[in-house]
């Protein structure tokens, strides 16, 4: 009966929504790509066989964006060893997920997912016909977790959270969740806390786990591109970046950098905004402030910028994806963005993985559990907008100070370490109650 009325209701949203939807396919391009995947055209290159003419059995992993793809990144290779008898599939939603997942685990197991239309969930799941559908985080989408119950696909999350932004609603709307949330197999929580949530919405309790935060085990595989040519161009340059930014927080951070640059001279700061879609708005932010700056992806479209070196002052906006986490290797200190607005914060572990001294705002609901432990440790500095350029500012002056602090991020995030392997023990088991031929 619930799955009856959210489809009348999306049935609803639809009508009422096509005008609108139809515009946005008009105007913007992110809007139509991948549309007819999304309503249930399964790709060719799903289908591929094996060396004997047979369809290997798939496993689904199905994660949302960017964020998610970094952290299931090492799951998914240790789920190719695990389970070389199988061919694991990957989902994402959005177009900048879509293409770091290609290029991570190539294109030609990489498919947008269906949007949640009966029709759309079913062309998938007769195709793929998946031996397991793996969720990330919490991607709970009623006809795509009923559509599996009902051909007995059994279905796993794992890094499973709920927010403290999500959870007002969440626990508003736990009866409406518990047929589907009740029929999970296994569910793989972050921390305590989202197991506590989880379960007081619907997941039966001897079903839930704390296997701890995946993203705790993501390392930089390779040194990017991009952190190899700012190297080249620095000339003995220090380094500020500034990563996943939003809205509001480029221009706290341009109003911030005489002041930082008054303490340090020979500095560059490197800006990435969180979303692509603003490349284009934070770079005439740039060009009107009137300092010195370089796009990133220009270095290879513009020949004589090919060889420019960076000078003291510079902005380099990095308007590309996936190669923030290895420019972070570069920082004197990191910004962590999303946190001086409230926008819930980003990922403070992709510094911390190389020692380096973290600078957030107030705003990090989003990562709470992670960003409490670094407080916890004296491994990250907490700054208001007003406040970050003396935050950035002690942190230069202070260098043996600053290096410990980064020292302590570095052993917060290894001894978090250890989900992937707990991740995969937990779905070697689950998949041999279902066969593994």
């Amino acid at each position: 009966m619930t799955l009856l009325f959210y489809n009348l209701a999306l049935l609803a949203a639809l009508v009422l929504g096509a005008p609108w939807w139809l515009w946005k396919m008009a105007t913007t391009h992110k809007y139509r790509v991948g549309l007819f995947e999304r309503l249930g055209r399964v790709p060719a290159r799903l289908r591929a066989t094996t060396n004997s003419g047979q369809n290997p059995p798939v496993i689904w992993l199905h994660a949302v964006s960017v964020g998610e793809v970094l952290a299931v990144s090492r799951l998914v290779g240790e789920l190719d060893r695990a389970f070389p008898g199988y061919r694991l599939v990957i989902s994402t939603t959005t177009q900048t997920g879509q293409e770091l997942a290609s290029q991570r685990f190539g294109p030609d197991r990489v498919f947008y997912c269906p949007l949640d239309l009966p029709w759309a969930v079913r062309a998938y799941l007769k195709a793929l016909q998946p031996r397991l559908l793996i969720l990330a985080e919490t991607e709970f989408w009623p006809n795509l977790l009923s559509g599996c119950f009902r051909r007995g696909i059994p279905v796993a999350v794992v890094n499973a959270r709920i927010s403290d932004r999500s959870w007002p609603r969440y626990r508003r709307m736990r009866l409406l969740w518990w047929p589907f949330l009740s029929r999970l197999t296994r569910v793989l929580a972050q921390s305590q806390t989202d197991a506590d949530r989880l379960q007081a919405i619907g997941c039966p309790a001897d079903r839930v786990t704390v296997a701890g935060n995946l993203k705790f085990d993501v390392r930089a595989a390779r040194e990017a591109e991009a952190t190899h040519e700012l190297r080249q161009r620095a000339h003995g340059l220090r380094f500020i970046v500034a990563g996943s930014t939003v809205e509001g927080e480029e221009a706290a951070l341009l109003e911030a950098w005489p002041r930082v640059l008054s303490a340090g001279p020979n500095l560059v700061l490197v800006l990435a905004p969180r979303h692509p879609e603003r490349f284009g708005a934070v770079a005439s932010l740039l060009e009107r402030s009137g300092i010195g700056w370089a796009k990133r992806s220009g270095w290879h479209s513009d020949p004589e910028a090919s060889s420019d070196p960076l000078r003291p002052g510079n902005i380099v906006l990095l308007d590309t994806i996936g190669e923030l986490a290895s420019v972070y290797s570069l920082a004197a200190v990191a910004f962590v963005g999303g946190s001086v607005v409230p926008a819930g914060g980003h990922n403070p572990l992709e510094p911390a993985q190389f020692g380096v001294p973290i600078v957030m705002g107030p705003h990090y609901a989003n990562f709470r559990s992670i960003t409490e432990d670094l407080l916890a440790h004296d491994a990250l500095r907490i700054a208001p907008k007003d406040g970050l350029a003396a935050a950035i500012i002690d942190l230069l002056k202070n260098s043996t100070a600053a290096d410990a602090m980064g020292q302590r991020a570095r052993q917060v995030f290894n001894q978090q370490a250890g989900a992937t392997a707990r991740c995969v023990d937990a779905l070697k088991e689950l998949l041999s109650t279902v066969g593994t031929n």
